[in-house]
C-alpha cells in the first residue's frame, strides 16, 4: 500500500489516499465474518509471519561486490572426460560463462561427477576450454584438497598466470563430513591441512575464494530457511577459528571464504534468504572487528524440489528460482536441468537451463537494478523476520558443545543439527503427505500418460577405494609439482587416521512419496482403476469426482468419469451398478453433492457393496457418517487428508 507522500507523477494526487483501516473494512466486508488471521495471514516453516499486504518499507542493504549480471554457470559432471569435454564446450558457446567441477564423489554429483585421477584426464575434459576467459568454480566433494591441487597443477602446466583467472576452489570438509559422514583426520589436522593447502595457492599466486560454505547438504535434509542460514553462518565461523589457529589473519581467513546457497520455488522466501544472508554475514565480520566486505554468493536451485513425475514442470520451479537468485542477489546461478532426478541430463535438458537465465538476463534485464526488492514492504518485513531467525539459530548451534569441539562441528558430532533436520523432514513429509505442500504434477494434477524423456545412458560411477594414499609426507607444493609429473590421485592422498564419523544429513526430495507409490502402480501388469460411482447430474458430481480422479492417480490409479447416470433427478442406480462390474475395479468412490449423500448415498454404497466392491466416498460425511458406514462406505476422502497413507490403502485394495 502507497503511504508515501505525493510522487513526481501529478495525476496520482487528484485521488485520496487509501489508508490501511479503509482496506482492512473492505476486506472485512468480503470475508462476511471469517478469520482474518485463518484466511489471509500465512507464516513460513519458521513461523515467520506473512501478512496480506504491507506498507512500503526501507531496511538495511547489503550489496554485491560488482554490480551487474550474474554469472551463468553450467556443471561439468559426465564420468567420461571427452563426453564432459563435449558438453562443457557446448554450454560455454551457449551462453555459459562459468563451469562447475563435479567430481565423482560429489554430492551434488548425483552418483556421477568427473572420473580424474590425474591432470592430464582433468586437462582433457577441460581441453579447448579458456580458463582465462571463463569462470571455474569446484563442488565440494570428499579429497577435495586433491581436486583442488590437480586443477592448480592443471593451470601451471597451460601456462596461465593463477592471479589473472576466477577459480573457486571449494574446500569443504564440514560440508563433506555433514553430507558423507566422515572424515580422514582429526579437526585440528584438517584445519591444518586446509590453511597449508590455501597458502600454498596463494604463493601461486591465486586469489580464491578457496573455501566453499556449502549449504546444499542441509537444504536436501529438509532445513529451513532460517536453519540453513545458520548452518551457512555458524560453518563460515567454524573456519574463521580454524584458520586462524594456523595463523592466518581473520582478515585473511575472511577473504578465503564464499557461499553456495539453495533457491527454491517459494520466491518471497529465497529472495529474503539471500538478502539476509549478506546482511547477516556483514554482522558476522563486524563481530569479529572486521570491516564487512560483500559474501560471495553461488546459487543452484533445489534438487529437493525436482520431480521425477511430469519433469517438464521443473522447467517452471527452475525458473521461478532462477528468477528469485536473480533478484535477491546472486553472484553466480545453476539452474539444475529438469531432467536431473532422472539421470544425467542430456544436452537439450542442460540448454533449457542455460536458456532459463539468459532469458532472465537479457530479455527480462534482471540484473539492471542492484537490489530489486528494496523498499517493498513485504521483502524488507522478511529479510529483517529470517535475519533475526538466522541469527538465532547460528547462536543455537554456537552453543553446542563436545569434549574437543563447540558451534557447528560440535553439533554434527552430538547429533543436534541431525536432529533439528530431521523435526523439520516430518513437518515437511506430513505437509506434503496432507498435499498442504502441493507438488504440481505429482501430487496434484498428475499425469499418468505422461511422455518419457531423455537422459544420457550412463551408469553411475562406482570407484573402488583404491590405495590408502603415500606414505610419504608430502607438502601441498610437492604435491603439485609430483602431479604435474603424472601422480595418479590415490598417491598424492594421506592415510586416514582417527577420523571423524558422524550419521551423515540424508538427500531428501519433497515427491519421493509419491513417486514410490507411481513406481509401484507402475510395475503391475496393467493400471489398476478406481470405479468413480457418480451420484446425480454432471454439475451436481464434476467438482468431487475431478477431486476423487486428482487424488487417485497421483498414486497411479486411473480413475475415469464420464457423464454420469442421472435419471429424473436422481441417480439409476442399476446403470451405475452394471458400469462398475463392467469396470473390473475393485474399489469404488462415491461422489456428488452433499444432497446426493444424504438422499442417495447409502444406498448407493449398499448396491455397489453387493457387487463387491470396496467403498469409499469423497467429500466429509459429516452428521450422515454411520448411516453410510452401516450401509458399507468404510473410508472417506477429502481436502486435508493423508493422501499418501490414503493411496497406500488404495493400492492394497486394487492390486489385491
Amino acid at each position: 500500500m502507497n503511504t508515501a507522500a505525493p510522487s513526481d507523477l501529478p495525476y496520482l494526487d487528484a485521488f485520496p489516499a487509501p489508508s490501511h483501516e479503509a482496506w482492512r473494512a473492505a476486506v472485512d466486508k468480503v470475508l462476511k465474518g471469517a478469520d482474518f488471521e485463518k484466511k489471509l495471514v500465512g507464516r513460513s516453516v519458521d513461523g515467520i509471519r506473512i501478512e496480506p499486504l504491507y506498507d512500503a518499507a526501507s531496511g538495511a542493504r547489503a550489496f554485491r561486490a560488482q554490480a551487474g549480471r550474474w554469472h551463468v554457470a553450467s556443471r561439468l559432471d559426465h564420468p567420461q572426460a571427452d563426453e564432459a569435454q563435449a558438453l562443457a564446450m557446448a554450454d560455454l558457446e551457449g551462453g555459459a560463462e562459468m563451469l562447475t567441477l563435479a567430481f565423482a564423489g560429489a554430492r551434488a554429483a548425483r552418483s556421477y561427477g568427473l572420473v580424474a585421477d590425474d591432470v592430464a584426464t582433468l586437462d582433457r575434459a577441460l581441453d579447448g576450454v579458456m580458463l582465462d576467459l571463463i569462470r571455474l568454480r569446484l563442488d565440494p566433494a570428499p579429497q577435495g584438497r586433491v581436486n583442488a591441487l590437480m586443477v592448480a597443477a592443471l593451470v601451471e602446466k597451460r601456462g596461465h598466470a593463477p592471479s589473472e583467472l576466477s577459480i573457486e576452489f571449494g574446500l569443504d570438509p564440514i560440508g563433506v563430513l555433514a553430507s558423507h559422514g566422515s572424515l580422514a583426520a582429526p579437526w585440528p589436522e584438517l584445519g591444518r591441512r586446509l590453511a597449508a593447502v590455501i597458502a600454498a595457492l596463494k604463493q601461486r599466486g591465486f586469489k580464491g575464494p578457496f573455501i566453499t560454505v556449502d549449504t546444499r547438504p542441509y537444504h536436501e535434509a529438509g532445513a529451513s530457511e532460517a536453519q540453513e542460514l545458520g548452518a551457512a553462518l555458524a560453518t563460515a565461523v567454524a573456519y574463521l577459528r580454524a584458520l586462524e589457529a594456523q595463523g592466518l589473519s581473520l582478515a585473511e581467513a575472511r577473504d578465503a571464504i564464499a557461499f553456495t546457497l539453495v533457491a527454491d520455488t517459494d520466491e518471497f522466501l529465497t529472495v529474503a534468504k539471500l538478502r539476509a544472508a549478506r546482511l547477516l554475514w556483514n554482522r558476522v565480520q563486524q563481530a569479529c572487528g572486521l570491516t564487512p566486505k560483500p559474501a560471495t554468493i553461488h546459487v543452484e536451485t533445489a534438487w529437493r524440489g525436482l520431480t521425477r513425475r511430469d519433469p517438464h514442470v521443473n522447467l517452471l520451479r527452475g525458473t521461478i528460482a532462477a528468477f528469485s537468485a536473480g533478484v535477491g542477489g546472486a553472484d553466480s546461478l545453476t539452474v539444475l536441468p529438469f531432467t536431473a532426478a532422472l539421470g544425467l541430463p542430456d544436452a537439450f535438458a542442460r540448454r533449457v537451463a542455460r536458456n532459463t537465465q539468459l532469458i532472465l538476463l537479457e530479455e527480462s534485464n534482471l540484473w539492471r537494478v542492484a537490489d530489486p526488492a528494496a523498499g517493498a514492504g513485504g521483502f524488507e518485513a522478511l529479510t529483517q523476520a529470517l535475519c533475526e531467525q538466522g541469527w538465532s539459530r547460528f547462536q543455537d548451534l554456537e552453543r553446542e558443545r563436545t569434549d574437543d569441539q563447540q558451534g557447528m562441528l560440535a553439533g554434527l558430532i552430538n547429533g543436534h543439527v541431525q536432529q533439528g533436520l530431521a523435526r523439520e523432514r516430518v513437518a515437511s513429509a506430513k505437509a506434503v503427505a496432507t498435499r498442504r505442500i502441493p507438488i504440481t504434477g505429482t501430487s496434484e494434477f498428475p499425469n499418468i500418460r505422461e511422455n518419457a524423456v531423455s537422459v544420457l545412458e550412463v551408469a553411475p560411477v562406482r570407484k573402488s577405494p583404491g590405495q590408502l594414499g603415500s606414505t610419504v609426507a608430502r607438502n601441498p607444493g610437492e604435491i603439485v609439482k609430483a602431479l604435474l609429473g603424472g601422480l595418479n590421485r590415490s598417491e598424492a592422498l594421506i592415510p586416514p587416521h582417527d577420523g571423524l564419523a558422524i550419521d551423515a544429513l540424508p538427500s531428501h526430495r519433497l515427491a519421493e512419496p509419491f513417486e514410490a507409490l507411481r513406481d509401484k502402480a507402475d510395475a503391475l501388469p496393467q493400471r489398476p482403476t478406481v470405479f468413480l460411482a457418480t451420484l446425480g447430474n454432471i454439475a451436481d458430481f464434476t467438482a468431487r469426482a475431478g477431486f476423487a480422479r486428482n487424488l487417485f492417480e497421483a498414486g497411479g490409479l486411473a480413475a475415469p468419469s464420464g457423464d454420469g447416470f442421472a435419471q429424473n433427478g436422481a441417480t439409476d442406480l442399476d446403470a451405475l451398478v452394471g458400469a462398475f462390474r463392467q469396470s473390473g475395479a475393485k474399489l469404488a468412490c462415491l461422489c456428488g453433492s452433499d444432497t446426493a449423500y444424504v438422499d442417495e448415498g447409502a444406498a448407493a454404497a449398499e448396491a455397489l457393496t453387493k457387487a463387491g466392491a470396496t467403498v469409499w466416498l469423497a467429500g466429509r460425511p459429516g452428521e450422515i457418517e454411520a448411516t453410510l458406514n452401516k450401509a458399507g462406505v468404510s473410508s472417506f476422502i477429502f481436502v486435508g487428508c493423508d493422501v499418501v497413507e490414503t493411496l497406500e490403502r488404495a493400492q492394497a485394495i486394487v492390486s489385491a
